[in-house]
């Protein structure tokens, strides 16, 4: 996240407290990806507030290295393959469902390529001005094919969504997203991630609306999640 450590632990406070209680508000099996993604922007942003502490001290390299990856890990490998995926599991429409199941296809690809990027290549977060910046030295070629993807994967699912006010979601964070890339190009990772930590709160209004008039199912069914997303 952006701005200090004490931003980001009460961001993580707050998302984390919103991710458990629209977990205990959903209805149904289809819900509880969805409804877990405050609680994950919760546990990315305190790991980014572990590194507001200890990147001005040099003695907690090796503490600033595992924060470093574990946000990098949230950022490029977990949202482009989560937020696709929780999104198919309540998608309904056919059609929808099958435009949603190409954006997982291309979440599950940038993702798997952003991984091995980013334990093969050196990476470095630093703290300049009042932003951390995350320095990876990852092979310019396949950079642009690699932004088209992790947009398709984070930014069109919920604009592709039949579901109530699931645009709305998708339209802020593709706002979100233009803002700081013109205003905050070289803390594009840390200060997005803030921004749209801060729009998944609107999550629960949306868990409260889809939940109505379903009958409950019991959490974590795994053969439940398979039959969804290959129907």
């Amino acid at each position: 996240m952006c701005f200090s450590a004490s931003a980001s632990f009460v961001a993580g406070v707050v998302l984390t407290v919103i991710g458990v209680a629209s977990i205990k508000r959903t209805r149904h099996t289809s819900q509880v990806f969805f409804a877990s993604i405050p609680l994950i922007f919760g546990v990315q942003q305190i790991a980014e507030g572990i590194l507001w502490l200890t990147l001005p001290n040099p003695e907690y390299v090796n503490t600033q290295k595992v924060f470093t990856y574990i946000f990098l890990l949230f950022a490029e490998f977990v949202w482009p393959i989560w937020i696709p995926i929780a999104i198919l599991l309540l998608e309904k429409n056919a059609k929808r469902r099958n435009i949603q199941k190409i954006l997982v296809g291309a979440g599950l690809i940038v993702g798997i390529y952003l991984a091995y990027c980013l334990f093969t290549f050196h990476v470095e977060a630093k703290i300049v001005g009042h932003h951390i910046s995350y320095f990876q030295n990852f092979p310019k070629s396949l950079r642009i094919f690699g932004i088209i993807l992790y947009a398709m994967a984070t930014i069109v699912p919920p604009l592709f969504s039949k579901i109530k006010r699931m645009w709305i979601l998708g339209l802020t964070i593709l706002i979100s997203y233009i803002v700081t890339a013109i205003f905050y190009e070289h803390y594009i990772l840390s200060v997005w991630c803030f921004f749209s930590s801060i729009i998944s709160l609107s999550i629960y209004a949306i868990i409260l609306e889809i939940s109505k008039g379903q009958k409950q199912q019991p959490v974590f069914n795994n053969r439940y999640y398979r039959q969804r997303l290959c129907k």
